[in-house]
Protein backbone atom coordinates (compact mmCIF):
# COMPACT_ATOMS: atom_id res chain seq x y z
CA UNK A 1 0.00 0.00 0.00
CA UNK A 2 1.27 3.48 -0.83
CA UNK A 3 2.12 5.76 2.08
CA UNK A 4 1.48 8.93 0.05
CA UNK A 5 -1.64 9.71 2.11
CA UNK A 6 0.11 9.05 5.43
CA UNK A 7 0.91 12.08 7.55
CA UNK A 8 4.62 11.73 8.30
CA UNK A 9 6.00 13.62 11.27
CA UNK A 10 4.21 16.61 12.73
CA UNK A 11 5.64 15.48 16.10
CA UNK A 12 3.23 12.51 16.48
CA UNK A 13 -0.27 11.22 15.87
CA UNK A 14 -1.08 12.12 19.47
CA UNK A 15 -0.49 15.79 18.65
CA UNK A 16 -2.42 15.53 15.41
CA UNK A 17 -5.30 14.26 17.54
CA UNK A 18 -4.97 16.97 20.20
CA UNK A 19 -3.46 19.87 18.29
CA UNK A 20 0.03 21.31 18.75
CA UNK A 21 0.01 23.70 21.72
CA UNK A 22 0.95 27.36 21.62
CA UNK A 23 4.19 27.54 23.62
CA UNK A 24 4.24 29.34 26.94
CA UNK A 25 6.39 32.45 27.29
CA UNK A 26 10.18 31.93 27.23
CA UNK A 27 12.44 32.89 30.10
CA UNK A 28 12.44 36.73 30.19
CA UNK A 29 15.97 37.05 31.60
CA UNK A 30 18.08 36.01 34.55
CA UNK A 31 16.05 34.46 37.35
CA UNK A 32 16.34 32.59 40.63
CA UNK A 33 14.44 29.61 42.01
CA UNK A 34 14.62 27.05 44.78
CA UNK A 35 14.63 24.26 42.20
CA UNK A 36 15.21 24.51 38.45
CA UNK A 37 14.05 21.58 36.33
CA UNK A 38 15.47 21.25 32.83
CA UNK A 39 13.02 19.44 30.55
CA UNK A 40 9.24 19.63 30.33
CA UNK A 41 8.45 15.98 29.71
CA UNK A 42 7.05 13.40 32.10
CA UNK A 43 10.14 13.33 34.34
CA UNK A 44 10.31 17.08 34.76
CA UNK A 45 6.57 17.60 35.21
CA UNK A 46 6.11 14.72 37.64
CA UNK A 47 9.08 15.98 39.65
CA UNK A 48 7.62 19.48 39.80
CA UNK A 49 4.26 18.02 40.82
CA UNK A 50 5.53 15.93 43.73
CA UNK A 51 7.92 18.58 45.02
CA UNK A 52 5.22 21.25 44.97
CA UNK A 53 2.73 18.93 46.65
CA UNK A 54 5.26 18.09 49.37
CA UNK A 55 6.45 21.68 49.96
CA UNK A 56 3.92 24.17 48.52
CA UNK A 57 6.07 27.25 49.16
CA UNK A 58 8.93 26.04 46.93
CA UNK A 59 9.77 28.30 43.99
CA UNK A 60 10.09 25.82 41.10
CA UNK A 61 10.94 26.74 37.52
CA UNK A 62 10.71 24.34 34.56
CA UNK A 63 12.69 25.17 31.41
CA UNK A 64 11.64 23.47 28.17
CA UNK A 65 13.37 23.86 24.79
CA UNK A 66 10.22 23.55 22.65
CA UNK A 67 6.98 22.84 24.50
CA UNK A 68 6.04 20.38 27.22
CA UNK A 69 5.85 16.88 25.76
CA UNK A 70 7.76 17.68 22.58
CA UNK A 71 10.09 14.72 23.11
CA UNK A 72 9.40 11.12 24.06
CA UNK A 73 6.55 12.09 26.41
CA UNK A 74 4.48 13.18 23.42
CA UNK A 75 5.55 10.47 20.97
CA UNK A 76 5.60 7.18 22.88
CA UNK A 77 3.36 4.14 22.52
CA UNK A 78 1.15 4.92 25.52
CA UNK A 79 2.39 1.94 27.55
CA UNK A 80 1.98 2.63 31.26
CA UNK A 81 3.54 -0.58 32.56
CA UNK A 82 5.80 -1.99 35.25
CA UNK A 83 8.94 -2.70 33.23
CA UNK A 84 12.18 -0.99 34.26
CA UNK A 85 15.47 -1.02 32.39
CA UNK A 86 18.36 -2.62 34.26
CA UNK A 87 16.59 -4.64 36.95
CA UNK A 88 18.62 -7.80 36.30
CA UNK A 89 21.88 -5.87 36.51
CA UNK A 90 20.77 -4.25 39.76
CA UNK A 91 20.08 -7.73 41.13
CA UNK A 92 23.68 -8.69 40.35
CA UNK A 93 25.09 -5.50 41.87
CA UNK A 94 22.89 -5.18 44.96
CA UNK A 95 21.28 -8.57 45.49
CA UNK A 96 18.01 -10.19 44.48
CA UNK A 97 15.91 -8.68 47.27
CA UNK A 98 16.95 -5.14 46.35
CA UNK A 99 15.81 -5.75 42.78
CA UNK A 100 12.53 -7.25 44.08
CA UNK A 101 11.91 -4.01 45.97
CA UNK A 102 12.56 -2.05 42.78
CA UNK A 103 10.10 -4.23 40.87
CA UNK A 104 7.44 -3.83 43.55
CA UNK A 105 7.91 -0.08 43.40
CA UNK A 106 7.29 -0.23 39.64
CA UNK A 107 4.18 -2.37 40.11
CA UNK A 108 2.84 0.25 42.52
CA UNK A 109 3.79 3.08 40.18
CA UNK A 110 1.24 2.01 37.57
CA UNK A 111 -1.51 2.42 40.16
CA UNK A 112 0.00 5.72 41.35
CA UNK A 113 -0.22 7.28 37.89
CA UNK A 114 -3.82 6.14 37.52
CA UNK A 115 -4.62 7.52 40.98
CA UNK A 116 -3.11 10.95 40.36
CA UNK A 117 -4.72 11.28 36.93
CA UNK A 118 -8.13 10.62 38.50
CA UNK A 119 -7.46 12.91 41.47
CA UNK A 120 -6.33 15.78 39.25
CA UNK A 121 -9.07 15.23 36.65
CA UNK A 122 -6.60 14.41 33.87
CA UNK A 123 -8.51 12.47 31.22
CA UNK A 124 -5.76 10.57 29.41
CA UNK A 125 -7.85 7.69 27.98
CA UNK A 126 -6.38 5.39 30.64
CA UNK A 127 -7.62 1.81 30.53
CA UNK A 128 -6.07 -0.75 32.89
CA UNK A 129 -6.16 -3.83 30.69
CA UNK A 130 -2.71 -5.08 31.65
CA UNK A 131 0.13 -6.06 29.32
CA UNK A 132 0.07 -9.05 26.97
CA UNK A 133 3.38 -10.18 25.48
CA UNK A 134 3.13 -12.87 22.80
CA UNK A 135 5.38 -15.45 21.16
CA UNK A 136 4.91 -16.72 17.61
CA UNK A 137 8.03 -18.84 17.01
CA UNK A 138 9.49 -21.77 18.97
CA UNK A 139 12.48 -19.64 20.02
CA UNK A 140 10.22 -16.83 21.17
CA UNK A 141 8.10 -19.30 23.16
CA UNK A 142 11.19 -20.56 24.96
CA UNK A 143 12.18 -16.97 25.81
CA UNK A 144 8.62 -16.21 26.88
CA UNK A 145 8.58 -19.08 29.36
CA UNK A 146 11.96 -18.06 30.75
CA UNK A 147 10.78 -14.44 31.00
CA UNK A 148 7.61 -15.50 32.81
CA UNK A 149 9.59 -17.56 35.33
CA UNK A 150 11.98 -14.67 35.99
CA UNK A 151 9.10 -12.24 36.58
CA UNK A 152 7.56 -14.63 39.07
CA UNK A 153 10.92 -14.88 40.83
CA UNK A 154 10.98 -11.08 41.13
CA UNK A 155 7.71 -11.15 43.03
CA UNK A 156 5.12 -10.74 40.31
CA UNK A 157 2.85 -13.52 41.58
CA UNK A 158 -0.18 -12.30 39.65
CA UNK A 159 1.45 -12.79 36.23
CA UNK A 160 -0.27 -15.42 34.06
CA UNK A 161 1.14 -17.73 31.36
CA UNK A 162 -1.20 -18.50 28.44
CA UNK A 163 -1.12 -21.11 25.72
CA UNK A 164 -2.22 -20.49 22.14
CA UNK A 165 -5.95 -20.81 22.85
CA UNK A 166 -5.99 -18.47 25.85
CA UNK A 167 -3.85 -15.97 23.95
CA UNK A 168 -6.29 -15.94 21.05
CA UNK A 169 -9.18 -15.36 23.42
CA UNK A 170 -7.52 -12.13 24.52
CA UNK A 171 -6.05 -10.94 21.20
CA UNK A 172 -6.10 -12.99 18.01
CA UNK A 173 -2.47 -12.54 16.96
CA UNK A 174 -1.86 -14.71 13.90
CA UNK A 175 0.49 -17.58 14.68
CA UNK A 176 0.74 -16.83 18.39
CA UNK A 177 1.71 -19.96 20.32
CA UNK A 178 1.72 -18.47 23.81
CA UNK A 179 1.75 -15.30 25.86
CA UNK A 180 2.25 -13.89 29.31
CA UNK A 181 -0.07 -11.31 30.88
CA UNK A 182 0.40 -9.00 33.83
CA UNK A 183 -2.27 -6.76 35.37
CA UNK A 184 0.36 -4.08 36.04
CA UNK A 185 -0.20 -2.10 32.88
CA UNK A 186 -2.54 0.33 31.18
CA UNK A 187 -3.08 1.98 27.84
CA UNK A 188 -3.15 5.77 27.70
CA UNK A 189 -3.00 8.78 25.38
CA UNK A 190 0.51 10.22 25.94
CA UNK A 191 -0.25 13.82 24.98
CA UNK A 192 -3.43 14.03 27.04
CA UNK A 193 -1.37 12.96 30.05
CA UNK A 194 1.50 15.41 29.45
CA UNK A 195 -0.83 18.34 28.73
CA UNK A 196 -2.86 17.53 31.82
CA UNK A 197 0.29 17.32 33.96
CA UNK A 198 1.61 20.64 32.67
CA UNK A 199 -1.69 22.39 33.40
CA UNK A 200 -1.84 20.80 36.85
CA UNK A 201 1.64 21.88 37.96
CA UNK A 202 1.09 25.36 36.58
CA UNK A 203 -2.11 25.62 38.64
CA UNK A 204 -0.08 24.60 41.70
CA UNK A 205 2.19 27.59 41.16
CA UNK A 206 5.09 26.08 39.20
CA UNK A 207 6.59 28.42 36.59
CA UNK A 208 7.02 26.87 33.12
CA UNK A 209 9.07 28.63 30.44
CA UNK A 210 8.84 27.04 26.98
CA UNK A 211 10.83 27.86 23.83
CA UNK A 212 13.79 28.10 26.23
CA UNK A 213 16.60 25.70 25.34
CA UNK A 214 19.14 25.08 28.08
CA UNK A 215 22.60 25.02 26.53
CA UNK A 216 24.66 24.12 29.59
CA UNK A 217 24.08 22.94 33.13
CA UNK A 218 26.50 23.77 35.93
CA UNK A 219 26.17 23.55 39.71
CA UNK A 220 23.45 26.03 40.71
CA UNK A 221 23.20 27.39 37.13
CA UNK A 222 21.09 26.55 34.05
CA UNK A 223 22.26 28.64 31.08
CA UNK A 224 19.90 29.59 28.22
CA UNK A 225 20.12 32.11 25.35
CA UNK A 226 17.73 34.36 27.30
CA UNK A 227 19.43 34.33 30.67
CA UNK A 228 20.54 32.08 33.49
CA UNK A 229 18.40 30.49 36.18
CA UNK A 230 20.22 30.14 39.48
CA UNK A 231 18.99 27.61 42.02
CA UNK A 232 20.43 25.38 44.77
CA UNK A 233 19.15 22.35 42.85
CA UNK A 234 19.34 21.93 39.07
CA UNK A 235 17.59 18.78 37.87
CA UNK A 236 18.31 17.39 34.41
CA UNK A 237 15.20 15.67 33.00
CA UNK A 238 16.05 15.59 29.30
CA UNK A 239 16.14 11.83 28.47
CA UNK A 240 16.90 11.31 24.75
CA UNK A 241 17.77 15.00 24.24
CA UNK A 242 20.53 14.93 26.88
CA UNK A 243 23.13 14.73 24.09
CA UNK A 244 22.22 18.29 23.08
CA UNK A 245 23.66 19.69 26.34
CA UNK A 246 27.26 20.87 26.47
CA UNK A 247 29.60 18.11 27.62
CA UNK A 248 26.94 15.38 27.66
CA UNK A 249 26.95 14.09 24.08
CA UNK A 250 28.18 10.64 25.11
CA UNK A 251 26.23 10.36 28.40
CA UNK A 252 23.06 8.74 27.07
CA UNK A 253 22.61 7.56 23.51
CA UNK A 254 19.48 8.92 21.75
CA UNK A 255 17.92 5.72 20.39
CA UNK A 256 15.32 6.21 17.67
CA UNK A 257 11.93 4.50 17.73
CA UNK A 258 9.13 4.84 15.17
CA UNK A 259 5.37 4.36 15.16
CA UNK A 260 2.37 4.15 12.87
CA UNK A 261 -1.33 4.63 13.59
CA UNK A 262 -4.09 3.16 11.43
CA UNK A 263 -7.38 4.77 10.61
CA UNK A 264 -10.18 3.85 13.05
CA UNK A 265 -10.94 0.20 12.27
CA UNK A 266 -14.51 -1.03 11.66
CA UNK A 267 -16.35 -3.44 13.90
CA UNK A 268 -15.87 -6.24 11.35
CA UNK A 269 -12.09 -6.04 11.77
CA UNK A 270 -12.29 -5.95 15.56
CA UNK A 271 -14.55 -9.01 15.46
CA UNK A 272 -11.63 -10.95 13.94
CA UNK A 273 -8.97 -9.48 16.25
CA UNK A 274 -10.78 -9.32 19.57
CA UNK A 275 -8.69 -7.10 21.88
CA UNK A 276 -11.76 -6.27 23.96
CA UNK A 277 -9.59 -5.98 27.07
CA UNK A 278 -7.53 -3.23 25.40
CA UNK A 279 -4.31 -4.67 26.77
CA UNK A 280 -1.05 -3.14 25.64
CA UNK A 281 0.57 -5.65 23.29
CA UNK A 282 4.20 -6.63 22.81
CA UNK A 283 6.15 -9.58 21.46
CA UNK A 284 9.30 -11.55 22.22
CA UNK A 285 11.20 -10.64 19.05
CA UNK A 286 14.70 -9.22 19.48
CA UNK A 287 13.75 -6.11 17.49
CA UNK A 288 10.45 -6.05 19.33
CA UNK A 289 7.21 -4.26 18.54
CA UNK A 290 4.76 -2.55 20.90
CA UNK A 291 1.13 -1.67 20.24
CA UNK A 292 -2.14 -0.47 21.70
CA UNK A 293 -5.80 -0.28 20.71
CA UNK A 294 -6.58 3.40 21.02
CA UNK A 295 -9.72 4.90 22.52
CA UNK A 296 -11.04 5.64 19.01
CA UNK A 297 -10.31 2.08 17.79
CA UNK A 298 -7.09 2.53 15.86
CA UNK A 299 -4.03 0.35 16.23
CA UNK A 300 -0.91 2.33 17.13
CA UNK A 301 2.17 0.15 16.64
CA UNK A 302 5.85 0.88 17.02
CA UNK A 303 9.33 -0.57 16.68
CA UNK A 304 12.84 0.25 15.56
CA UNK A 305 13.37 1.88 12.18
CA UNK A 306 16.75 3.54 11.72
CA UNK A 307 17.86 3.12 15.35
CA UNK A 308 20.44 5.87 15.68
CA UNK A 309 21.63 9.05 13.97
CA UNK A 310 25.35 9.67 13.61
CA UNK A 311 26.83 11.93 16.28
CA UNK A 312 23.88 11.42 18.68
CA UNK A 313 21.65 13.53 16.47
CA UNK A 314 17.99 14.13 17.30
CA UNK A 315 15.15 14.92 14.93
CA UNK A 316 13.03 18.05 14.71
CA UNK A 317 9.48 17.08 13.85
CA UNK A 318 9.23 13.29 14.13
CA UNK A 319 9.47 12.50 10.44
CA UNK A 320 10.43 8.88 9.76
CA UNK A 321 11.72 7.01 6.71
CA UNK A 322 9.20 5.57 4.18
CA UNK A 323 10.95 2.18 4.45
CA UNK A 324 10.32 2.20 8.21
CA UNK A 325 6.62 2.93 7.65
CA UNK A 326 6.39 -0.01 5.27
CA UNK A 327 8.27 -2.29 7.68
CA UNK A 328 5.95 -1.41 10.56
CA UNK A 329 2.93 -1.91 8.34
CA UNK A 330 4.27 -5.33 7.35
CA UNK A 331 4.44 -6.26 11.04
CA UNK A 332 0.89 -5.01 11.57
CA UNK A 333 -0.51 -7.06 8.70
CA UNK A 334 1.48 -10.16 9.63
CA UNK A 335 0.03 -10.04 13.13
CA UNK A 336 -3.47 -9.00 12.03
CA UNK A 337 -4.13 -9.93 8.36
CA UNK A 338 -7.58 -8.30 8.35
CA UNK A 339 -5.88 -4.89 8.66
CA UNK A 340 -4.37 -5.36 5.18
CA UNK A 341 -6.74 -2.85 3.62
CA UNK A 342 -6.54 -0.33 6.44
CA UNK A 343 -5.16 3.12 5.79
CA UNK A 344 -2.09 4.23 7.76
CA UNK A 345 -3.09 7.70 8.91
CA UNK A 346 0.10 8.77 10.65
CA UNK A 347 3.76 7.84 11.10
CA UNK A 348 6.33 9.44 13.37
CA UNK A 349 9.50 8.85 15.34
CA UNK A 350 11.31 10.07 18.44
CA UNK A 351 14.31 9.37 20.63
CA UNK A 352 14.67 7.64 23.98
CA UNK A 353 17.68 7.68 26.30
CA UNK A 354 19.99 4.65 26.53
CA UNK A 355 22.87 4.50 29.05
CA UNK A 356 25.92 2.41 28.17
CA UNK A 357 24.82 -0.39 30.53
CA UNK A 358 21.11 -0.07 29.59
CA UNK A 359 20.12 0.76 33.20
CA UNK A 360 17.66 3.50 34.18
CA UNK A 361 18.96 5.71 36.98
CA UNK A 362 17.99 8.52 39.35
CA UNK A 363 20.71 10.58 41.02
CA UNK A 364 21.27 13.59 43.26
CA UNK A 365 24.84 14.78 43.73
CA UNK A 366 24.69 16.30 47.19
CA UNK A 367 28.01 18.10 46.74
CA UNK A 368 26.82 20.12 43.72
CA UNK A 369 23.01 20.11 43.88
CA UNK A 370 22.88 18.57 40.41
CA UNK A 371 20.32 15.82 39.92
CA UNK A 372 19.09 13.78 37.02
CA UNK A 373 16.84 10.89 36.10
CA UNK A 374 16.40 8.92 32.91
CA UNK A 375 17.96 6.33 30.67
CA UNK A 376 14.59 4.58 30.63
CA UNK A 377 15.34 2.68 27.38
CA UNK A 378 11.73 3.00 26.25
CA UNK A 379 10.01 2.17 29.55
CA UNK A 380 9.57 5.74 30.71
CA UNK A 381 5.82 6.29 30.85
CA UNK A 382 5.65 4.76 34.32
CA UNK A 383 9.32 4.92 35.33
CA UNK A 384 9.31 8.73 35.08
CA UNK A 385 6.78 8.81 37.91
CA UNK A 386 8.88 6.64 40.20
CA UNK A 387 11.96 8.71 39.30
CA UNK A 388 10.14 11.94 40.16
CA UNK A 389 9.02 10.70 43.57
CA UNK A 390 12.55 9.50 44.23
CA UNK A 391 14.05 12.89 43.29
CA UNK A 392 11.55 14.52 45.65
CA UNK A 393 12.66 12.28 48.51
CA UNK A 394 16.37 12.77 47.72
CA UNK A 395 15.99 16.56 47.77
CA UNK A 396 13.99 16.50 50.99
CA UNK A 397 16.63 14.28 52.56
CA UNK A 398 19.45 16.52 51.36
CA UNK A 399 17.74 19.67 52.63
CA UNK A 400 17.14 18.12 56.05
CA UNK A 401 13.36 17.87 55.71
CA UNK A 402 13.33 14.09 55.99
CA UNK A 403 15.55 11.06 56.35
CA UNK A 404 16.05 8.12 53.99
CA UNK A 405 12.87 6.62 52.56
CA UNK A 406 11.96 3.38 50.87
CA UNK A 407 12.50 5.11 47.51
CA UNK A 408 15.90 6.64 48.28
CA UNK A 409 17.29 3.20 49.14
CA UNK A 410 16.24 1.52 45.88
CA UNK A 411 19.20 0.08 43.94
CA UNK A 412 18.93 2.41 40.94
CA UNK A 413 19.63 5.48 43.09
CA UNK A 414 22.99 7.17 42.40
CA UNK A 415 24.05 4.49 39.91
CA UNK A 416 26.89 5.67 37.67
CA UNK A 417 27.98 4.25 34.33
CA UNK A 418 30.72 4.98 31.81
CA UNK A 419 30.09 7.06 28.70
CA UNK A 420 29.37 5.71 25.22
CA UNK A 421 32.22 5.22 22.78
CA UNK A 422 33.17 8.10 20.42
CA UNK A 423 32.11 8.07 16.79
CA UNK A 424 32.23 6.22 14.48
CA UNK A 425 32.25 3.31 16.96
CA UNK A 426 28.95 4.40 18.51
CA UNK A 427 27.14 4.46 15.16
CA UNK A 428 28.71 1.22 13.96
CA UNK A 429 27.91 -0.57 17.21
CA UNK A 430 24.24 0.40 17.39
CA UNK A 431 23.52 -0.25 13.71
CA UNK A 432 25.42 -3.51 13.84
CA UNK A 433 23.51 -4.62 16.92
CA UNK A 434 20.10 -4.03 15.33
CA UNK A 435 21.17 -5.61 12.06
CA UNK A 436 22.08 -8.69 14.09
CA UNK A 437 18.75 -8.65 15.94
CA UNK A 438 16.77 -8.38 12.70
CA UNK A 439 18.79 -11.21 11.18
CA UNK A 440 18.13 -13.35 14.26
CA UNK A 441 14.40 -12.60 14.08
CA UNK A 442 14.28 -13.62 10.41
CA UNK A 443 16.10 -16.88 11.15
CA UNK A 444 13.84 -17.67 14.10
CA UNK A 445 10.70 -17.14 11.97
CA UNK A 446 11.72 -19.98 9.68
CA UNK A 447 13.49 -22.26 12.16
CA UNK A 448 12.17 -24.93 14.55
CA UNK A 449 15.04 -24.09 16.90
CA UNK A 450 13.84 -23.86 20.52
CA UNK A 451 16.70 -21.67 21.72
CA UNK A 452 17.56 -18.06 20.97
CA UNK A 453 19.49 -17.61 17.73
CA UNK A 454 23.27 -17.40 18.36
CA UNK A 455 23.48 -14.11 16.44
CA UNK A 456 21.18 -12.45 18.98
CA UNK A 457 23.11 -13.91 21.91
CA UNK A 458 26.33 -12.46 20.53
CA UNK A 459 24.68 -9.07 19.99
CA UNK A 460 23.44 -9.06 23.60
CA UNK A 461 26.93 -9.71 24.92
CA UNK A 462 28.64 -7.13 22.73
CA UNK A 463 26.05 -4.41 23.43
CA UNK A 464 26.12 -4.84 27.20
CA UNK A 465 22.37 -5.48 27.37
CA UNK A 466 22.89 -8.66 29.40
Amino acid sequence: MSTVSTVNGGISFWYADQGTPTPREPLPGDATADICIVGGGYTGLWTAYYLKKAVPFLNITVLEAKFCGYGASGRNGGWLYNGIAGRDRYAKLHGHEAAVRLQQAMNNTVDEVVRVAAEENIDADIHQGGVLEVAYTPAQLARLKDFHSVEIAFGEKDRVLHGARETGERINVTGAVGSTWTPHGARLHPVKLVKGLAATVEALGVTIHESTPVTEIKPKHAHTPYGTVRAPYILRCTEGFTANLKGLRRTWLPMNSSMIATEPLPRSVWDTIGWDGRETLGDMAHAYMYAQRTADDRIALGGRGVPYRYGSGTDNDGRTQPATIEALRDILVRLFPTTGGARIDHAWSGVLGVPRDWCATVTLDRSTGLGWAGGYVGSGVATTNLAARTLRDLIQQDSGQSGPTELTTLPWVNHRVRRWEPEPFRWLGVHGMYAAYRAADRRELTSPRLGTDPIARAADRLSGRH
